[in-house]
């Protein structure tokens, strides 16, 4: 879909990495320059998850050569990706003034924490940092316990690397019509903050709430996950009225008076107790069977490997084994078009026929 974009990553971690990754799913030329001689965090793969379908080349922007090298690349691009702190790109000599006035068009894709200008922009911080000041953390467990959400998901890939990449995106249709480029500032605060929407819509309605464990969503029996004699998982999220009764008939609870106040907020936690209960009571496995296949909206809770297991997968070939790593594959399908796996490049491994390439563009 995007055959014929390139865009230039400035090594960096986490969010900025996986855009660039998602870019590259998508067909873009993505050239990563990766730092001479050392990896951005000690203990880094040789062959990163995160740079497949990239390209590699090596340098050391401290080095004026290299740096030179690094400009010809910006002046050949369509996007540039960079996560450092703000000012590092400016004191390393590609910021958005120079790498503009090398190419008007370029858009400027910067991915931070706190953002561009802020109270906090000089400030360290990671994942959970980010989204528990945005609010996007509070609702993230029940009230008995403390918040927290799967490592990385709701801040660095939610809040950061998918507004990052919608950001370069939205300005490449800019710059099409318009010729001129563009500084995408993404936050990981800003962006993990706006997909709070859906749920801010709810209390419209009165059905979210600033105590934990009273919103619609956060604190009734039916929207729970519950531990399994087993010690596995299951989730239950019966939200409209006739999947609540497939619920309770697939559990003989149909005619159970206490069961049919589905939105009484003072029976939740005594029918919270009793499901509690019911579940413990056979392992994961018996409940996945037992729902499977019908509108009760139970599921179970499962590990990657798992994961890659069910028949699910078998189905969608959604996570998939490339060179002996378990990763997920490209998102989303096109009608068109079957994703076709690239391998992730050693560090700095096309860096000859990126010079070459270059070379080759400055005598046409």
């Amino acid at each position: 879909m995007l055959n014929g974009i390139r865009v230039i990553e400035v090594e960096g971690l986490g969010p900025g990495p996986f855009a660039a990754m998602l870019l590259a799913d998508l067909g873009a030329d993505v050239i990563t320059i990766h730092r001479k001689g050392q990896a951005a965090v000690p203990g880094m793969p040789e062959q990163s998850v995160l740079d497949r379908g990239k390209r590699s080349i090596d340098l050391n922007l401290k080095n004026a050569a290299d740096l030179g090298i690094a400009r010809r690349l910006v002046a050949s691009a369509d996007a540039l990706i960079e996560g450092f702190r703000p000012g590092v790109m400016e004191k390393l000599g590609l910021g958005p003034d120079i790498c503009h006035d090398l190419n008007p068009k370029l858009v400027y894709g910067r991915m931070t924490g706190w953002g561009q200008d802020s109270p906090l922009s000089d400030t360290a911080g990671h994942d959970l940092n980010y989204i528990a000041l945005s609010g996007a953390l509070w609702y993230a467990s029940t009230p008995d316990q403390a918040p927290q959400t799967p490592a990385t998901l709701v801040g660095d890939i939610g809040g950061g690397a998918m507004y990052l990449v919608a950001g370069i995106l939205a300005g490449l249709l800019n710059a099409q019509k318009s010729g001129r480029g563009i500084v995408v500032d993404a936050a990981i605060y800003d962006g993990s903050a706006h997909m709070m929407n859906l749920l801010m819509s709810m209390r419209q309605t009165g059905n979210l709430s600033d105590m934990r464990g009273q919103s619609l969503l956060d604190g009734p029996h039916w929207s729970r996950t519950y531990t399994c004699a087993d010690g596995g998982f299951v989730t239950v999220q019966c939200l409209e009225p006739k999947f609540y009764a497939r619920f309770l008939q697939k559990l003989g609870l149909s005619d159970d008076p206490e069961f049919q106040k589905q939105y009484d907020r003072a029976v939740w936690p005594a029918l919270t107790q009793r499901l509690t209960d019911i579940f413990a009571s056979k392992s994961r496995d018996h409940w996945a069977d037992l729902f499977q296949g019908s509108d009760g909206c139970v599921a179970p809770v499962l590990s990657p490997s798992e994961a890659h297991k069910h028949a699910m997968n078998t189905a969608r070939q959604t996570w998939v084994n490339l060179d002996g790593t378990l990763q997920a594959a490209a998102a989303p399908r096109f009608s068109n078009q079957i994703w076709q796996p690239k391998p992730s490049p050693h560090r700095g491994e096309h860096t000859q026929d990126i010079l070459n390439e270059l070379d080759a563009q400055s005598q046409t």
